[in-house]
């Protein structure tokens, strides 16, 4: 999967990043390599879903995919 991250330089210095395709996904770092560890934890927990709260009956799956 690829996403476009749009990346800017924060006024007080440093970086902050969002991710459009994800409304809501958005981070910072200090340094350009730091925005760049954290973009990945972002989109990570962005994405991620807590199937504990999905109704399911006995026939349902759960798969992962990759794009």
């Amino acid at each position: 999967m690829k996403l476009k991250v749009v990346i800017h330089e924060a006024e007080e210095g440093g970086y902050w990043a969002e991710v459009p395709s994800i409304p809501g996904c958005a981070t910072q770092g200090d340094t350009f390599d730091e925005l760049l560890s954290n973009i990945y934890e972002a989109v990570e927990g962005c994405l991620a879903v807590d199937i504990d709260h999905i109704a399911m009956s006995g026939n349902d799956k759960v798969m992962e995919i990759a794009f």
